[in-house]
Protein backbone atom coordinates (compact mmCIF):
# COMPACT_ATOMS: atom_id res chain seq x y z
CA UNK A 1 0.00 0.00 0.00
CA UNK A 2 2.76 2.51 1.06
CA UNK A 3 4.48 1.75 -2.42
CA UNK A 4 1.41 2.23 -4.03
CA UNK A 5 1.03 5.94 -2.53
CA UNK A 6 5.09 6.29 -3.34
CA UNK A 7 3.91 5.75 -7.07
CA UNK A 8 0.98 7.49 -6.78
CA UNK A 9 2.75 10.52 -5.26
CA UNK A 10 5.98 10.48 -7.82
CA UNK A 11 3.24 10.30 -10.59
CA UNK A 12 1.41 13.27 -9.47
CA UNK A 13 4.62 15.59 -8.96
CA UNK A 14 5.52 14.87 -12.36
CA UNK A 15 2.40 15.77 -13.56
CA UNK A 16 2.47 18.93 -11.88
CA UNK A 17 6.12 19.91 -13.20
CA UNK A 18 5.63 18.93 -16.81
CA UNK A 19 6.42 21.53 -19.18
CA UNK A 20 3.68 23.23 -20.82
CA UNK A 21 2.59 25.28 -23.77
CA UNK A 22 2.45 28.00 -21.44
CA UNK A 23 5.77 27.88 -19.82
CA UNK A 24 6.96 27.66 -23.19
CA UNK A 25 5.54 30.93 -24.42
CA UNK A 26 6.29 32.80 -20.72
CA UNK A 27 9.84 31.66 -21.40
CA UNK A 28 10.08 32.66 -25.37
CA UNK A 29 8.76 35.99 -24.52
CA UNK A 30 11.06 36.49 -21.76
CA UNK A 31 13.56 38.67 -23.13
CA UNK A 32 13.28 41.96 -24.79
CA UNK A 33 15.73 41.33 -27.29
CA UNK A 34 17.42 38.21 -28.61
CA UNK A 35 20.45 37.97 -31.52
CA UNK A 36 22.81 35.85 -32.94
CA UNK A 37 23.98 34.70 -35.92
CA UNK A 38 21.76 31.45 -38.36
CA UNK A 39 22.62 29.20 -40.82
CA UNK A 40 20.00 28.22 -43.06
CA UNK A 41 20.15 25.19 -45.35
CA UNK A 42 17.62 24.62 -47.87
CA UNK A 43 16.83 21.49 -49.22
CA UNK A 44 15.70 20.74 -52.56
CA UNK A 45 14.71 17.71 -54.17
CA UNK A 46 15.88 19.03 -57.64
CA UNK A 47 19.66 19.65 -55.99
CA UNK A 48 22.32 16.71 -54.49
CA UNK A 49 23.41 19.60 -51.90
CA UNK A 50 21.36 22.03 -49.93
CA UNK A 51 21.89 25.63 -50.54
CA UNK A 52 23.56 27.75 -47.48
CA UNK A 53 22.36 31.16 -46.14
CA UNK A 54 24.09 32.98 -43.33
CA UNK A 55 23.54 35.74 -41.94
CA UNK A 56 22.39 37.74 -38.11
CA UNK A 57 19.17 38.00 -37.06
CA UNK A 58 17.86 40.96 -34.18
CA UNK A 59 14.42 40.23 -32.46
CA UNK A 60 12.61 42.97 -30.09
CA UNK A 61 10.07 42.24 -28.30
CA UNK A 62 6.59 44.07 -29.46
CA UNK A 63 8.75 46.02 -32.20
CA UNK A 64 9.86 42.63 -34.87
CA UNK A 65 12.74 41.08 -36.57
CA UNK A 66 15.36 41.83 -38.93
CA UNK A 67 16.88 39.01 -40.65
CA UNK A 68 20.40 40.22 -42.25
CA UNK A 69 21.41 37.44 -44.78
CA UNK A 70 25.40 37.92 -45.44
CA UNK A 71 26.10 34.87 -47.35
CA UNK A 72 25.93 34.33 -50.11
CA UNK A 73 24.86 37.51 -50.97
CA UNK A 74 23.17 40.42 -48.81
CA UNK A 75 20.05 41.14 -48.11
CA UNK A 76 17.80 42.87 -45.27
CA UNK A 77 14.53 42.31 -44.12
CA UNK A 78 12.46 43.72 -42.09
CA UNK A 79 9.40 42.18 -39.92
CA UNK A 80 7.07 43.85 -37.86
CA UNK A 81 3.36 43.91 -37.42
CA UNK A 82 3.01 46.41 -40.08
CA UNK A 83 4.65 43.52 -42.78
CA UNK A 84 7.85 42.56 -44.68
CA UNK A 85 9.98 44.98 -45.73
CA UNK A 86 13.38 44.59 -47.31
CA UNK A 87 16.09 47.56 -47.50
CA UNK A 88 17.48 48.47 -50.31
CA UNK A 89 20.37 50.87 -49.19
CA UNK A 90 18.39 53.99 -48.25
CA UNK A 91 15.06 53.10 -47.21
CA UNK A 92 12.82 50.66 -46.23
CA UNK A 93 10.81 49.04 -49.21
CA UNK A 94 7.32 47.13 -48.48
CA UNK A 95 7.89 43.41 -49.97
CA UNK A 96 4.75 42.67 -52.63
CA UNK A 97 4.70 38.99 -52.04
CA UNK A 98 1.34 38.10 -50.20
CA UNK A 99 2.78 34.25 -49.32
CA UNK A 100 5.66 35.29 -48.44
CA UNK A 101 4.56 37.47 -46.07
CA UNK A 102 2.57 35.26 -44.47
CA UNK A 103 5.17 32.68 -44.35
CA UNK A 104 7.81 35.23 -42.75
CA UNK A 105 4.55 36.13 -40.21
CA UNK A 106 4.55 32.90 -39.07
CA UNK A 107 8.26 32.56 -38.94
CA UNK A 108 8.15 35.53 -36.71
CA UNK A 109 5.43 33.87 -34.33
CA UNK A 110 7.09 30.95 -34.09
CA UNK A 111 10.58 32.80 -33.00
CA UNK A 112 9.06 35.25 -30.40
CA UNK A 113 6.52 32.78 -28.45
CA UNK A 114 3.52 34.51 -29.87
CA UNK A 115 1.74 31.23 -30.88
CA UNK A 116 -2.47 32.18 -30.71
CA UNK A 117 -1.64 33.10 -34.09
CA UNK A 118 -0.67 29.50 -35.03
CA UNK A 119 -3.40 27.30 -33.21
CA UNK A 120 -5.56 28.00 -35.41
CA UNK A 121 -3.84 26.36 -37.98
CA UNK A 122 -1.62 23.63 -36.28
CA UNK A 123 -1.63 20.99 -34.07
CA UNK A 124 0.85 21.13 -31.00
CA UNK A 125 3.04 18.65 -29.56
CA UNK A 126 5.47 19.64 -26.85
CA UNK A 127 7.85 17.33 -25.27
CA UNK A 128 11.22 17.81 -22.98
CA UNK A 129 11.59 20.36 -20.21
CA UNK A 130 12.27 24.29 -19.48
CA UNK A 131 16.25 23.51 -20.58
CA UNK A 132 15.86 20.86 -23.64
CA UNK A 133 12.25 21.26 -25.37
CA UNK A 134 10.61 20.24 -28.85
CA UNK A 135 7.87 21.79 -30.12
CA UNK A 136 6.36 20.29 -33.56
CA UNK A 137 3.36 21.71 -35.29
CA UNK A 138 1.37 19.64 -37.55
CA UNK A 139 -0.86 21.75 -39.98
CA UNK A 140 -4.94 21.37 -39.71
CA UNK A 141 -5.97 24.40 -41.49
CA UNK A 142 -6.61 22.89 -45.77
CA UNK A 143 -3.87 26.09 -46.11
CA UNK A 144 -0.93 25.12 -44.31
CA UNK A 145 -1.66 21.42 -44.91
CA UNK A 146 -1.06 22.10 -48.60
CA UNK A 147 2.63 23.60 -48.01
CA UNK A 148 4.16 21.62 -44.51
CA UNK A 149 4.02 18.52 -43.51
CA UNK A 150 5.59 19.22 -40.39
CA UNK A 151 7.11 22.38 -38.63
CA UNK A 152 10.16 21.21 -35.75
CA UNK A 153 11.13 23.49 -33.25
CA UNK A 154 13.61 22.79 -30.53
CA UNK A 155 15.84 24.68 -28.32
CA UNK A 156 16.10 26.03 -24.53
CA UNK A 157 15.19 29.58 -23.72
CA UNK A 158 14.90 30.57 -26.68
CA UNK A 159 14.39 28.68 -30.39
CA UNK A 160 18.08 26.96 -31.39
CA UNK A 161 16.53 25.35 -34.29
CA UNK A 162 13.74 25.37 -36.63
CA UNK A 163 13.26 22.60 -39.43
CA UNK A 164 10.23 23.15 -42.53
CA UNK A 165 9.16 19.78 -43.83
CA UNK A 166 7.12 21.22 -46.91
CA UNK A 167 4.70 19.01 -48.67
CA UNK A 168 6.17 18.24 -51.72
CA UNK A 169 9.35 17.04 -50.16
CA UNK A 170 11.88 20.24 -49.83
CA UNK A 171 13.17 20.86 -46.34
CA UNK A 172 14.42 24.28 -44.72
CA UNK A 173 16.01 24.01 -41.76
CA UNK A 174 17.57 27.41 -39.75
CA UNK A 175 20.12 26.69 -36.79
CA UNK A 176 20.25 29.90 -34.24
CA UNK A 177 24.03 30.43 -32.87
CA UNK A 178 25.62 32.76 -30.46
CA UNK A 179 22.88 34.17 -29.41
CA UNK A 180 22.91 36.79 -26.62
CA UNK A 181 20.10 38.14 -25.04
CA UNK A 182 19.33 41.49 -23.49
CA UNK A 183 21.88 43.23 -25.00
CA UNK A 184 22.19 46.33 -27.08
CA UNK A 185 21.23 46.31 -30.46
CA UNK A 186 23.75 47.36 -33.20
CA UNK A 187 22.75 50.91 -34.63
CA UNK A 188 21.43 49.46 -37.75
CA UNK A 189 18.87 47.20 -36.29
CA UNK A 190 17.81 50.10 -33.69
CA UNK A 191 17.12 52.47 -36.22
CA UNK A 192 15.13 49.04 -38.30
CA UNK A 193 13.17 48.32 -35.17
CA UNK A 194 12.62 50.81 -32.86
Amino acid sequence: MRLMIFILGLFLSSVSFAFSEADLVKQLQQPQSVQGNFIQHRYLKALNKPIELQGQFSLLAQKGLLWQLEKPFNNNLRVTPKGIQQWNGTQWVNSGNVGQNEQIGLFLGLLSGNIDGLKSQFDFALSGNANQWQLTLTPNSLLMQQIFTTIEISGDQTVKKLTLNEKQGDRTQIEFKQIQLNQPLSQFARSALE
